[in-house]
C-alpha cells in the first residue's frame, strides 16, 4: 500500500508534457489553447485513472484554486471518517424531576425531508420538565470570509448548537394573496408590511432582528421565499416549544457532575450526505462539521473538526490545503486539483465507487447537475463549485470505454459568462469521455 501511495506522489509531479496515457492530450490542450473561456481566467485540470494507476493530464494540477462547494468533498469525508452511521441529534440526562438535554449540531432536525421523529416522541413522552442546556456555543454564526451582505438569502443559514427547521423560514404565497403564510408558525408575528416601491417581491429580513419585510401586494401566482433567521437559545427553545406544545425551559448550567452522556440518534449520515453533495446544501456542511467536532472534543467549533482532519486524515495529500469552513462560501478556502484527486481517491477506497456515485449530482439526472452535461446516460458524476468568476467541477468521468477516471477541473479569476465556462469544460470533458 506504501509503495502504490508514493507512487501516486510521483505521478502527481509529473506535468502534463510527460503524460500520454490519453488517446490524444493534443486535442485537450488545443481545446485550452483556442477557447476563449480559458483565455484570460486561471484553469487547472487534472485527471487520473485508478485502474492503471496513472495520471492521464494535468494542467496547472498543483496550483492553488478558490474551491466554493467543492469544499464539501472535505467535509464530506471528515464527517464519513467521524461521524458514524446515525447522526447524534441530543445529549441528555434525568436529574430529579428534569430532563436535561443539549443540542450535537445535528442538521437533520425537523429540516427538509429528514426524519426528526426520534427526538420528537423522546421529548414528548417525557414525563419531566424539559431544560434545554445552555452549551456555552463560541462559534460565530457566520464562517471566516462569509459575505456579509448575504444574510438575507437561504444559502447563508446561521451555525449553531441546535438547529431546527435549517435555520430558515419558509413563506408561502397564494396566488391571490397578500400575505404569505410561515413555516415554523411562530414567525408568522414577525411579518412587516411595507409599500416602498423598490422592496421588490422577496422577503427581507432585517439584518439584527428577526423582522421580516415584503411588499402588500396581492401575488399573481404561488411563490415561496426562504429566509434565514436570527439564531438565538432563546429562539430554539421557544421553537421547540411551539413545535413539542409543551414548555421547553432555558437552562444557564447544568448541576454539578452532571454528565449528560445519553445520546438519542435520528437522521441516517447517508441522507445527509446526499443531500449535501446533491443539492451543495451549505447549512448540512457547515453543520455537519460542528457535529464531527462535538464528536471529538466537547466543544462544538468548526475549527476542531478541520485541524483534526488535516492532521489525522489528510495528510497524505500532495498538497497543504488551506481549509476554513464546511460549505464553501468563504474564499479563504484554496485547494489544488491535485489534492482534490486524492482526496477522491481516499474516498472511493473508504466506500466504493458505486455508493459514492450514488451521493454525487449526475450530469444530466439529478442535483446541481441536472440540467448539464447531457447524454444518453450520465457521464459525469461530480460536486460543483461555483462563487462569483470561481467555478469547479470534481468527481468521477465515466469514459465510453466503460473506465472511470477521477478529476479535478477548477477555475478562478475568470470574467466571461458562467454558461460559457461551462460550455467549454464540457467540451474537454466529453473528449475525454470519448477518447479514452
Amino acid at each position: 500500500m506504501q509503495i502504490k501511495i508514493k507512487l501516486f506522489f510521483l505521478l502527481l509531479s509529473i506535468s502534463c508534457l510527460s503524460c500520454a496515457s490519453l488517446k490524444n492530450t493534443k486535442n485537450i490542450n488545443q481545446i485550452f489553447d483556442r477557447s476563449p473561456a480559458f483565455k484570460q481566467g486561471f484553469t487547472g485540470l487534472v485527471i487520473y485513472d485508478p485502474g492503471s494507476n496513472k495520471i492521464l493530464f494535468d494542467k496547472n494540477g498543483n496550483k492553488y484554486f478558490t474551491p466554493a462547494s467543492n469544499t464539501k468533498l472535505f467535509t464530506f469525508y471528515t464527517a464519513l471518517k467521524i461521524i458514524g452511521d446515525s447522526v447524534p441529534s441530543l445529549k441528555y440526562a434525568t436529574h430529579g424531576d428534569s430532563l436535561i438535554f443539549k443540542g450535537t449540531g445535528d442538521p437533520g432536525f425537523l429540516y427538509a425531508e429528514f426524519d426528526a421523529k426520534n427526538t420528537l416522541d423522546f421529548l414528548r413522552n417525557s414525563d419531566k420538565k424539559l431544560f434545554l442546556l445552555s452549551p456555552g456555543f463560541t462559534e460565530k454564526r457566520f464562517g471566516p470570509g462569509w459575505a456579509w451582505d448575504d444574510y438575507n438569502d437561504y444559502y447563508s443559514a446561521e451555525r449553531n448548537a441546535f438547529p431546527l427547521y435549517g435555520n430558515v423560514v419558509e413563506f408561502r404565497f397564494k396566488n391571490g394573496q397578500n400575505l404569505p403564510n410561515s413555516y415554523p408558525v411562530i414567525f408568522k408575528d414577525s411579518i412587516s408590511t411595507e409599500t416602498i416601491k423598490d422592496l421588490g417581491m422577496g422577503v427581507y429580513r432585517d439584518i439584527d432582528s428577526n423582522v421580516f419585510r415584503l411588499k402588500n401586494i396581492k401575488r399573481k401566482e404561488d411563490a415561496t421565499r426562504v429566509v434565514p433567521f436570527i439564531t438565538s437559545e432563546f429562539t430554539s427553545a421557544k421553537l421547540l416549544s411551539d413545535t413539542l406544545q409543551k414548555e421547553v425551559m432555558l437552562l444557564q448550567q447544568k448541576p454539578k457532575n452532571l454528565a449528560l452522556d445519553r445520546i438519542i440518534y435520528n437522521t441516517s449520515s447517508d441522507s445527509l450526505y446526499k443531500k449535501m453533495l446533491q443539492d451543495s446544501d451549505n447549512f448540512i456542511a457547515e453543520q455537519l462539521l460542528l457535529v464531527a467536532a462535538g464528536e471529538i472534543s466537547d466543544t462544538l467549533k468548526t475549527a476542531i473538526a478541520i485541524d483534526y482532519a488535516q492532521k489525522n486524515l489528510l495528510s497524505d495529500l500532495p498538497d497543504k490545503i488551506n481549509w476554513h469552513d464546511g460549505s464553501g462560501l468563504t474564499r479563504y478556502n484554496l485547494f489544488t486539483p491535485r489534492s482534490i484527486v486524492k482526496l477522491i481517491s481516499k474516498i472511493t477506497d473508504e466506500i466504493g465507487e458505486e455508493k459514492f456515485k450514488a451521493l454525487l449530482p449526475a450530469s444530466g439526472e439529478s442535483g446541481t447537475l441536472k440540467n448539464f452535461y447531457k447524454a444518453s446516460k450520465p457521464y459525469i458524476y461530480a460536486k460543483t463549485g461555483t462563487l462569483r468568476n470561481n467555478h469547479s467541477l470534481s468527481g468521477l468521468l465515466i469514459t465510453k470505454s466503460g473506465k472511470t477516471l477521477y478529476f479535478s477541473f477548477m477555475n478562478s479569476n475568470y470574467i466571461v459568462p458562467n454558461s460559457q465556462l461551462k460550455q467549454a469544460m464540457e467540451e474537454v470533458l466529453t473528449t475525454v469521455r470519448d477518447q479514452y
